[in-house]
């Protein structure tokens, strides 16, 4: 049985237990709430050596970091080296998005080498195996997808995303209201060749049942992907990322009448003002089901700091009940990143979800905090660096700019929490302030 269908059942699984007390609530409560599809605990039945999480409603904002080869680089080794970079800098779930050298190989390697949850979008390697054996991608057939699907989840791949909203009425609307960056997904837009070259409706939308037998057999929690999610903020919010919505909200209801665990995918490209109302709206239509979003990217002209512009969307998404970031790093746009830009990628949206999970009242987080500012007044330096999201990078910026004091190089003998403390003295502080 599936997390969801042991949850409705009563039944507390051992996941749930490990989750239940990671994330400090009872584990009851936390199975009511997969019961209901507020939260999943992606985990297949294949995958022997997971440490389970939980992602959603009442639980620590998640962060996924995306890994994978490319054509141009498909070297296994140096995906090894970001994976255990993005693990050690605390990335929550990863996904393996490679479409270049042996993927099976490399998908294995990955699932060999970490205990979190791990991520496909299984079209990618869909439409490679289509170029090999039929000469291009468009010309695949239903049964290349879905076997593909059955084969990631024999490996023990925990969560999917596949493109099932977008349905040939999704297309139209492209047609009817033209956009500035048209399909920016790339399974979105290996759906929509598909679709346009063989004049038939999503077969992921099509068979859907297909879809949940598999899911169910292996317990795979679904990510329903966004292929028509904006590629720019002047594109954010328009007909055709509203239709496609509509169509996840239709899916996340048979998901959950299924008993199988599912999460759905938002933007994208969006405006600052606009990214509260979207993350209402999507988890209102899906039925309040886990939220997992790219960035969102607030700006389209930060190439090279997109894991800036990303990361402040990803704050505003997850105060406003988005359960799930996807990080970006800073060659978003640019090229395929590398070690160090996952490394980056990971710190920034590790920084975004915190940020959230103080809005949203998420249990230790503003205790954290609290902690760092104690041990800021009282010059605790070695304090400072167990408590930051990056000690590494702590220590490295204090070597670097040393000083006599023992302040900080930026005010040294001026520093103001010093001159209080040693001028003033705590009592009178305590009487003054």
């Amino acid at each position: 049985m599936t997390q969801i269908q042991e949850a409705r059942r009563g039944n507390i699984t051992s996941s749930m237990k490990i989750v239940a007390e990671k994330e400090s609530i009872q584990v009851e409560e936390l199975g009511e709430l997969i019961a209901k599809g507020l939260v999943v605990i992606p985990h297949n039945k294949k995958h022997s050596n997971l440490f389970p999480i939980g992602i959603g409603y009442k639980l620590r904002t998640k962060v996924n970091a995306n890994i994978g080869t490319s054509i141009d680089y498909p070297h296994l080794e140096e995906e090894l080296k970001k994976l255990d970079v993005v693990l050690k800098f605390g990335a929550d779930t990863v996904m393996d998005l490679s479409t270049g050298g042996n993927i099976n190989k490399i998908r294995k390697e990955i699932m060999k080498r970490t205990s979190a949850p791990v991520g496909t979008v299984p079209i990618y390697q869909a439409s490679i195996l289509g170029i090999s054996k039929r000469g291009n991608m468009i010309d695949m057939t239903e049964d290349d997808l879905f076997s593909v699907i059955e084969m990631q989840a024999e490996d023990g791949v925990d969560f999917m995303t596949i493109h099932a909203g977008l349905t040939l009425s999704g297309v139209e609307m492209l047609k009817k209201h033209p956009r500035l960056t048209k399909v920016v997904s790339r399974g979105g837009a290996f759906i929509l060749g598909w679709m346009l070259k063989n004049q038939r409706e999503n077969p992921f939308y099509e068979k859907f049942d297909r879809l949940l037998e598999i899911a169910l057999k292996y317990d795979i929690t679904l990510s329903l992907g966004d292929g028509l999610r904006p590629g720019s903020i002047a594109d954010a919010g328009d007909s055709a990322q509203i239709n496609e919505l509509l169509v996840l909200g239709e899916l996340t209801k048979k998901c959950n009448e299924a008993g199988v665990q599912v999460i759905v995918e938002g933007p994208g490209h969006v405006p600052l003002d606009q990214i509260t109302a979207q993350v209402k709206f999507q988890k209102r239509i899906c039925n309040n089901a886990p939220f997992y979003v790219l960035g969102p990217l607030v700006t389209d002209v930060g190439a090279g700091y997109d894991h800036i512009t990303a990361a402040i969307g990803g704050a505003i998404a997850g105060s406003a009940g988005a359960d799930f970031l996807c990080y970006v790093t800073p060659s978003e746009h640019i090229a395929l990143p590398d070690v160090e830009d996952v490394r980056d990628g990971v710190i920034a949206f590790r920084i975004a979800a915190h940020a959230a999970d103080i809005v949203k009242g998420i249990k230790g987080a503003k205790e954290w905090d609290e902690k760092m500012s104690k041990a800021r007044y009282e010059l605790g330096w070695e304090e400072q660096a167990k408590l930051s999201i990056d000690p590494e990078k702590f220590k490295e910026i204090r070597e670097k700019r040393k000083t006599s004091s023992n302040a900080c190089s930026m005010c040294s003998d001026f520093c103001a929490m010093k001159i209080v403390s040693e001028f003033l003295g705590d009592d009178n502080v305590k009487y003054l302030l």
